[in-house]
């Protein structure tokens, strides 16, 4: 090194030395939570409205609700004693403990129907966030249930759909001149939202065509599109028709949009793809497409990005009723959380009280349901330059807890059934290969795939329980001997002799 350039280099180096001293000293002053580090961008695109007035809300207040902590207190320390339905009763539960099989006695009673007489059908409305996004988690479900109950189809699509591209049980596509309306960002649509939570209407368009084409994915039970029904609302439009391709089959069928609610089976068959085009269809609310054999299991996957589940809280009563009339839920799944951490305080009140609301109205629009919440995963966020479980998983989790036990809905802690504490690291890090993303958020189709298996091994296990307190409730048949003929004319006799 030439004498001329050694006070630049010695400069330099004082420089280093300098700063690393400052951040050694400063250390202690920077905030523990630094952001989470993230190769690939979330799929948390949007944050629905609802949550963020919510949140708003909760800033405004900012003081602690007392009696509600002492609620809760109160709540975590008492045992919780369940009623019987249908003759079977479960044993008491823990706070800690609780999962909540006595509020899903119903569902059980229809699954036991259909494991005994292979006869009948159960229907599911998954409710989910991101993580359920492309049918993910919801599809490995669906099957497993399918494959031991029965049915075949994968329920309920959208007209478009967010997820269509990354979805494989069911291949979608959808021309780019239809007007979409979401539950997340419209408060007010032009029509009612479907149960999906969305309502779909074609743009005038005198020029493209305006269509759907659905193809059936390659999973077990998903194969084919079981009698595929259209699903559309009220309008004053008596000109509108659709034409549909159906494998080799082409119909061309009149739309009837006279009721808040209506369907049209396209056909009985099972085709492999459906294409539908519509014409002179303008000012008519449709829905989606069902696909289905009316036998056995089926799940319909209501997934939105960025949703808390508090747009739920906007459907239709009336509709909601119409929906039901038609496929016939008996059970609900609440899966959400992902987007509700981090948002505000670690007190999580808000957020149950306003849970709580929308499963008492999910139960006006689907009398008799019955309701699964479903916990949020765990999350990762970097802590002191390493990736630990954030702070708010474990608050946000016991106040799913509580409002599920408060509207008497069943619970699946999914934290703790991944592992709890950490878990989320183990799944990116060191699971070969790997079962989450490097957002340590959403799950990979590994991941998905063993969480479906968890959610249904904890319901299977709660319906396998159902099975044997019926049993045990069951009045027991005492056996009598046969009576012999000549028996018979003895105690005839004895009858008329006495």
């Amino acid at each position: 090194m030439s004498q001329k350039n050694k006070p630049y280099f010695l400069q330099s180096f004082a420089i280093v030395v300098l700063s690393i001293a400052a951040f050694v000293g400063f250390k202690s002053f920077l905030p523990e939570k630094i952001f989470t580090e993230t190769e690939t961008v979330s799929k948390n695109v949007v944050v629905d409205s609802l949550l963020l007035d919510a949140i708003e809300v909760e800033k405004a207040i900012k003081a602690e609700d007392t009696a509600a902590v002492t609620e809760v207190d109160t709540l975590e320390e008492s045992e919780i004693v369940f009623e019987e339905k249908h003759g079977v009763q479960f044993p008491p539960e823990t706070f800690e403990q609780y999962k909540g099989y006595q509020h899903l006695v119903a569902l059980f009673q229809k699954l036991y129907g259909l494991e005994e007489t292979g006869s009948g059908n159960v229907r599911i409305a998954y409710f989910g966030d991101s993580m359920t996004d492309g049918d993910m988690i919801v599809q490995d479900f669906r099957s497993n249930l399918q494959e031991k109950f029965g049915g075949e189809g994968v329920g309920f699509v959208n007209i478009t759909s967010e997820s269509a591209g990354s979805r494989g049980s069911v291949l979608h596509q959808y021309s780019g001149n239809w007007k979409t309306q979401s539950y997340l960002n419209v408060k007010r649509p032009d029509s009612p939202f479907g149960v999906n939570g969305y309502v779909f209407f074609t743009k005038h368009d005198t020029v493209k065509p305006i269509w759907v084409k659905y193809r059936a994915g390659g999973l077990r039970h998903m194969n084919r599109l079981n009698s595929p029904t259209l699903f559309y609302g009220k309008s004053n439009n008596t000109e509108a028709s659709v034409e549909f391709i159906a494998g080799k089959d082409t119909l061309v069928k009149k739309l009837n949009p006279v009721n808040k609610l209506n369907t049209l089976l396209v056909t009985s068959a099972n085709p492999r793809s459906l294409e539908a085009n519509f014409i002179k269809a303008d000012s008519i609310p449709f829905y989606g497409f069902n696909f289905d054999n009316g036998k056995g299991v089926h799940v319909d996957n209501f997934s939105n990005r960025g949703n808390s589940g508090l747009p739920i809280s906007l459907f239709n009563t009336g509709v909601m009723k119409a929906f039901n009339e038609k496929l016939g839920y008996d059970l609900i799944v609440l899966h959400y959380g992902t987007n509700v951490l981090n948002y505000g305080s670690y007190n999580y009140t808000w957020y149950e009280k306003r849970m709580g609301i929308v499963v008492n109205h999910l139960r006006e629009c689907f009398p008799g349901v019955d309701i699964l919440v479903i916990s949020t995963a765990d999350k990762a966020t970097k802590y002191d330059m390493e990736m630990k479980t954030d702070s708010a998983v474990v608050p946000l989790t016991l106040a799913q807890k509580r409002y599920a036990i408060q509207t008497e809905s069943g619970f699946v802690n999914l934290y703790t059934l991944m592992g709890g504490d950490g878990s989320i690291v183990k799944w990116v890090d060191e699971e070969v290969p790997a079962m989450a993303n490097k957002d340590y958020t959403h799950f990979n189709y590994r991941g998905a795939k063993k969480v479906a298996d968890l959610i249904y091994k904890q319901l299977i296990n709660g319906y396998e329980k159902y099975k044997a307190l019926k049993k045990e409730a069951e009045p027991e048949v005492e056996e009598t001997a046969p009576v012999k003929e000549n028996d018979s004319i003895t105690v005839l006799k004895d009858s008329i002799n006495g």
